[in-house]
């Protein structure tokens, strides 16, 4: 692997000479991390993973192999992106204009994703545009989000629904009969949820 400084990148991966990457992270085979794209120190972005431009990702954050992180998609730090998640970043797409002409970066508009702190994304997932993931919310595997995922949620499915509850340690929790979040303690970490000391 090539070094920047203590940064590992591997001889077959692109990164922009504009791109900033942190201390301690590593970008394995094929990868391609674009202009003008920012990841924080300690991350592990995997093979064939792309990072597209302006693209900005926290610190110790685990990347997948074969990821798609789209430009206008922000991840907060501790994030994990499981293995073919994409993140998609415009919601009427199309090839083509009206008119039959190739579509320029001036015929659509970017609609951002945001990735909080601690999330989860299970592999095979897609997250379409405008949506945000809670703190340490979890979206089990091969899920398509179409809307906001609340703090300390587990999602899955096709439209991606509520499944329960789940604790930053990644228990997840059952939620009360009425319908509400769960309350009380983990039964694996025994930290009081919903935690309130987490930011």
């Amino acid at each position: 692997m090539s070094e920047r400084p203590s940064v590992r990148v591997h001889p077959t991966a692109e990164v922009a000479p504009s791109a900033q990457i942190g201390p301690g992270t590593s970008i394995w085979n094929q990868s391609q991390v674009r202009e003008g794209a920012r990841i924080g120190s300690g991350c592990r972005i995997g093979k064939n993973v792309y990072v597209d431009t302006d693209v900005v990702i926290g610190d110790n954050v685990k990347i997948q192999n074969n990821a798609s992180v789209y430009h206008g998609v922000t991840v907060e730090d501790g994030v994990f992106i499981g293995p073919h998640v994409c993140f998609t970043n415009d919601r009427i797409p199309r090839a083509i204009n009206i008119d039959g002409s190739l579509k320029t970066d001036d015929d659509w508009e970017v609609t951002p994703i945001l990735v909080r702190m601690g999330a989860a994304i299970g592999a095979n997932s897609t997250v379409l545009p405008g949506v945000t993931l809670g703190r340490w919310a979890m979206i089990g595997a091969g899920s398509v989000v179409t809307r906001d995922v609340d703090d300390y949620t587990l999602v899955a499915g096709n439209p991606a629904r509520r499944v329960a509850s789940v604790c930053p340690c990644g228990q997840v929790l059952r939620d009360a009969a009425d319908g509400g979040a769960f309350q009380g303690a983990c039964p694996r970490c025994g930290r009081s949820f919903p935690p309130s000391e987490l930011p």
